[in-house]
């Protein structure tokens, strides 16, 4: 099963959102931080992308119909090579907002030094995102990060043919994500998923 849907949206951009309402229009399932974090066995795939080691795509997808979020996003580009027929999607939203909650979760997550409770599986992959989210971000400096969230946007719409890629705000709702994939509008609303409260539920292991 080849990859259909590529995300380049970082994480905090209603990555959870994309991934349950692909999930809904049949492309699931869709892979997601929260798919690696319920499933041990992929971290050893994203250790051997950040220590720079070659890893076998249809082996870290196997079994996905579509990729979103962190860690996949950040392989974006070799997503879009490996799976030329997939189509991409970018997900935004304002940036003070994406700011606000990055900072609030993913960033407050990774430089915390106090004792955390997660599982070792989740520990390990946290060393990942922080590898994979890079000190430009986790600094606390947020015009640095906003200028790496800006700068994401500008690769992604340089790399990738505009027939080819949807730049999307979840809070846009079915019509242009439907009419991207050339699928039909659900009646149910378009899911919202992943609050913070939810967020840090889920690296703590209380989430399945």
């Amino acid at each position: 099963m080849a990859l259909q849907v590529i995300g380049s949206g970082f994480g905090r951009t209603g990555t959870m959102s994309l991934k349950r309402a692909l999930e809904q229009l049949g492309f699931g399932p869709c892979h997601h931080m929260e798919e690696v974090l319920a499933h041990p066995e992929q971290v050893p795939h994203w250790q051997a992308v950040v220590a720079g080691r070659a890893v076998n795509w249809d082996e870290v997808f196997a079994g996905y119909r579509s990729q979103v979020d962190w860690p996949g996003a950040h392989v974006w580009r070799e997503l879009a090579a490996a799976y030329p027929q997939a189509k991409v999607i970018h997900t935004l939203r304002p940036e003070e907002q994406w700011w606000k909650s990055f900072s609030n979760t993913i960033a407050a997550l990774l430089t915390s030094s106090g004792p955390n409770p997660a599982p070792p599986h989740i520990l390990a992959m946290m060393e990942v995102a922080a590898q994979i989210v890079g000190p430009q971000m986790l600094g606390g400096d947020r015009e640095a990060a906003l200028m790496a969230f800006r700068r994401r946007t500008e690769q992604v719409r340089a790399a990738i043919p505009p027939e080819r890629l949807l730049v999307f705000d979840v809070a846009e709702g079915w019509e242009p994500l439907c009419r991207f994939l050339s699928v039909p509008v659900p009646q149910m609303p378009f899911p919202r998923a992943n609050s913070t409260e939810e967020f840090w539920k889920l690296v703590k292991g209380e989430m399945h």
